[in-house]
């Protein structure tokens, strides 16, 4: 397998980086010593520009592209499941404030972003690219390939936001709720990774085609991809609602004993 090292990729990242920094710098309210830039959500930030470069700047992107559906699982579940809540974690809450000032962007977010909503938006955005011909198109034709994986990244902010949310305009959703809300969002895509594994034929004839790099056939690579899909998405959910689950029963010991000692 030929693949090359995709310095366009790298150089929009760390044009995306320095505009970062610069957006940080100029939103930053004042007086600037009550509202740090700490070094900790820049590391989150600079971790979820990683994992985007591994997804499309490195090998991964060649095996993708021209070999195998499970190496595009893979380059999926990093750009929906893994970059996006790096970079909300990493994004601090008077960085986006300047975005809701305009009139009519609060009322749009406040919409897509409801639980019902954001579910239904990724969910969706998620099946519409999994139909053989678009998913084609986007496999043959570039400027499709990137229009696909800018909807993904979208559809995933959407879709994480009740959960991590940096805005009190836009508020996550109680502990129970967001446990509720991931163990959900967890559920859903049982149907699309059910179809994708349990097919008894190829479905995307890109992958039926390719060489074969590995001792892997083209149903087995399918059913590999669809079970990543499944279980490694739903393994970072659960951990989360795990995660969730510890921290509110933390405070909730907290307020108790708060109580108890007034």
């Amino acid at each position: 397998m030929a693949w090359h090292l995709h310095l366009d990729v790298l150089a929009i990242l760390i044009v995306l980086a320095v505009a970062y920094w610069y957006g940080l710098n100029r939103s930053q309210p004042a007086p600037r010593w009550l509202h740090p830039i700490e070094r900790r959500p820049l590391f989150v930030f600079g971790l979820g520009f990683l994992v985007v470069f591994v997804a499309e700047g490195t090998a991964l992107h060649e095996l993708s592209e021209q070999y195998l559906f499970s190496a595009h699982m893979v380059q999926h579940l990093l750009l929906t499941m893994v970059a996006p809540p790096l970079f909300m974690m990493g994004t601090p809450n008077w960085f986006l404030k300047p975005v809701l000032a305009h009139r009519r962007v609060l009322p749009v977010a406040r919409f897509l972003t409801s639980p019902i909503v954001a579910i239904a938006v990724f969910n969706l955005t998620l099946a519409f690219w999994h139909v053989p011909q678009l998913y084609e198109a986007g496999l043959q034709n570039h400027n499709v390939h990137i229009l696909n994986h800018i909807m993904y990244v979208i559809a995933a902010f959407v879709m994480w936001w009740p959960v991590l949310s940096p805005l009190p305009e836009l508020p996550r959703l109680a502990y129970p709720g967001q446990m509720l809300y991931l163990f959900v969002q967890s559920l859903v895509p049982a149907v699309l990774a059910s179809m994708i594994t349990f097919s008894e034929t190829v479905i995307y004839p890109t992958y039926a085609a390719a060489p074969r790099i590995w001792d892997l056939s083209p149903l087995v690579d399918q059913q590999t991809g669809g079970l990543l899909m499944k279980i490694v998405g739903s393994l970072i959910l659960w951990s989360l609602v795990v995660g969730i689950f510890f921290v509110w029963y933390n405070k909730e010991e907290r307020e108790v004993e708060k109580f108890w000692d007034s």
